[in-house]
């Protein structure tokens, strides 16, 4: 079962900066990720728009802040179990959907863009005091740390 963040993260992700590759051009991948998901695919230019402008709102400094995207979302008010529940059959309507529940929750702020220039890694942020900065410390942290060192010991 997938979270609300681990829903939108992994959505954000369907760009891979490092590697330059991006799920959305590939309709088998495209269509096997949100069959994997238990959610219907939207047309890859509708979900590229969507995760664009979901990225630019959490600050991928490759995308203006306020990238508009004109994206019909699709979801319900369906009573369940638990309560009223906000549901969507495809992926860009779950993932707005979820990202409302982390508006609502208070934990929008939580997701978070990788700053490394070569990562842009899109990661939910769980530490107690909101204050990650890496996607990964022991990858890029560790690389930023290790440049900032070499950048002082040459200046100095």
């Amino acid at each position: 079962m997938h979270t609300d963040a681990s829903l939108v993260v992994e959505f954000l992700n369907t760009v891979n900066v490092e590697e330059g590759t991006d799920l959305l051009e590939d309709p088998g991948q495209w269509h096997g990720w949100a069959a994997a998901h238990g959610l219907a695919a939207n047309p890859a230019a509708e979900a590229r728009a969507a995760r664009d402008a979901l990225r630019a709102a959490i600050g991928d400094p490759r995308l203006p802040p306020g990238t508009d995207a004109a994206v019909d979302v699709s979801t319900r008010i369906s009573l369940t179990a638990d309560g009223p529940a906000l549901v969507a059959d495809d992926v860009v309507g779950a993932v707005f959907a979820a990202c409302a529940r982390l508006v609502v929750r208070g934990d929008w702020i939580r997701l978070k863009i990788c700053p490394a220039d070569t990562c842009l890694w899109a990661f939910y942020d769980e530490s107690r005091n909101r204050s990650r900065t890496w996607c990964s410390m022991r990858v890029c942290g560790n690389r930023e740390k290790a440049r900032g060192w070499r950048a002082r010991a040459a200046a100095g």
